[in-house]
This record gives C-alpha cells, structure tokens and sequence, in this order.
C-alpha cells in the first residue's frame, strides 16, 4: 500500500539522500512552487543532500541561472544531474555522424562540443532528439520522419524521455512522445535519462563526492511526478519513491481537493510500478 503523506518531514529522518525531479515538482517552466522549495531548503538545513535529477535535454551548465530566474533558491539543492548529461557519451560516440536532428532551437547546448555533422534523414546515419521542433507541434507531426527512419533501420538516441510536462498552465509534448511512438513501430530507441540507469549513475557519482563517502542506497528516496519516469526509475534502482500527485496529473488525482488513494493506486498500476510514499505536492 503506498502511505499518503502531507510533509516530507514526516519520512525526513529515514533518508540521507534525496532525488528530485524538477519539472512539476520543484516549477512549472514558469514559476518555481515556493513550498517545495522550502522543503528542499529544509532538508538541506538538516544535513541532507539533495540532488535535483532532471529530464531536461541538456547538460547541467545552463540550469542553476535558469533556475534562478524563477525564483528557486540555490540553497534548495546540492548539485543536478540532467538527460542531457547522460545522454551525451552515448551521442559522442557517434561522432562526426552524420545525425538527423529534432529539437528546438534553444536546446543547442546539448550537441555543443560533440563534433557531430547534420544531415538530411536521407543521409544520416543515426536520429537525435531534444524535443519537437515547436513547442506547439504534436507528435502526430513527425510520423513520416519515423516511418522514413524505420525503413532506413536508424538508432534514434533520445535526450529527454519524458512524454508530456506542464510549462506554466499548458502542457507540451516531450521528446519521449516521438521515441515512443517510434518503438512502437519497431525503431530501436536509446535513452539515458529517468527511468534509464545511466542518469542514476550519474547521481550516485555526484552523491558520493558531495557526501564523501559510498551511497547507502535504502537511505535514498527519489521524488517525482513521472510514474513512467520517476517511479519507475526508482523500482529499477531498488530506492524509495514518494509520487507527487500533481504535476503532471494536474488535479485528476484528486476528490474534494484531496488525493485520492484509490486514483493513486490506479494511476501506479496503470504502469506497473508502486510507491512507497505519495503526496499531493512536495511541501
């Protein structure tokens, strides 16, 4: 059964290490929730070590002014540890391509440094993808991309495996979407980020530097909204999970403006997966 709880303080002192996801969890894209923040800030204050593990398509450089400019205090965390940074060894062994590229503009940080060459579908030999190429795009819009990358048998290396996030009060497709619906027609897809080890390896490296020891990991709780993501990144790691039910879920986890343990459980075996804790929203 997973517990309903409505602080993080109450399960605080079973835990040396915290995992949290960012998106819906910590902000919205637009705006960072202040009670959230706070209760990082409070764990840290008690001698915790939390570090934010993000989906984001890109490597940690950019993201603490990011952070800052909606308002999330540099106290609320340790270190991050993206998609973007896992993701970005398995890109650079690919090296120089030719790669065909999805994704917006402004994730350009991602493919800095990695000396790889663009190219027409027709002519790479490999598919990478940050995001859809508008955040108004659905990913309806690239099924002729996918079937013309299945016919040529390419790898799509994917550095954001999240479907769909909330930025502000609207949500947008991720690049999981296109990833999915390309496995789904038989495409090899390959992923680094959250529920994929590569990122929790990562995380475990900057845990271990920062706490100056080797992680205990019955003394690690991940938090996160994503039960595809989140949740069941954490099952796979063998760590404890509070699944925060808001976020992406907005409030249909909710009766009477309460979370609802029975939609809970329903959304958790949707997926196969279960959480030893859930809250309505990290605070």
């Amino acid at each position: 059964m997973t517990e309903l709880i409505t602080s993080i303080d109450a399960i605080a002192d079973r835990y040396d290490l915290f995992l949290c996801d960012v998106w819906g969890v910590v902000h919205n894209g637009r705006n960072v929730y202040a009670e959230a923040a706070a209760a990082l800030q409070r764990l840290r204050a008690a001698g915790k070590t939390v570090i934010l593990i993000t989906n984001v398509p890109k490597p940690r450089g950019p993201i603490p002014k990011q952070l800052d400019r909606i308002g999330c205090p540099r106290d609320a965390w340790d270190a991050i540890v993206t998609s973007g940074d896992a993701i970005r060894a398995a890109l650079s062994e690919r090296a120089p391509g030719p790669m065909y590229k999805i994704g917006p503009d402004y994730d350009y940080s991602l493919w800095e440094g990695l000396d790889l060459a663009l190219a027409p579908l027709n002519q790479a030999r490999f598919v990478a993808i940050s995001g859809l190429n508008d955040d108004n795009d659905t990913p309806e819009m690239y099924a002729d991309v996918i079937r013309e990358a299945k016919a040529r048998n390419l790898d799509m290396l994917c550095a954001n495996p999240d479907i769909i996030v909330q930025f502000g009060d609207r949500m947008i497709w991720c690049a999981g979407a296109v990833a999915r619906d390309y496995a789904a027609i038989g495409g090899n897809v390959i992923m680094a980020g959250k529920p994929y080890a590569p990122i929790y390896d990562l995380a475990f490296r900057e845990a271990a530097e920062i706490m100056n020891r080797n992680v205990d990991r019955t003394r690690v709780l991940a938090i996160g909204d994503g039960v595809g993501t989140d949740v069941k990144g954490a099952s796979a790691q063998g760590i404890d999970c509070v699944f925060i039910g808001s976020g992406t879920h907005g409030e249909n986890l909710l009766t009477a403006g309460m979370l609802d343990p029975a939609k809970v459980s329903a959304v958790l075996q949707a997926d196969g997966v279960t959480a030893r804790y859930a809250m309505r929203a990290l605070r």
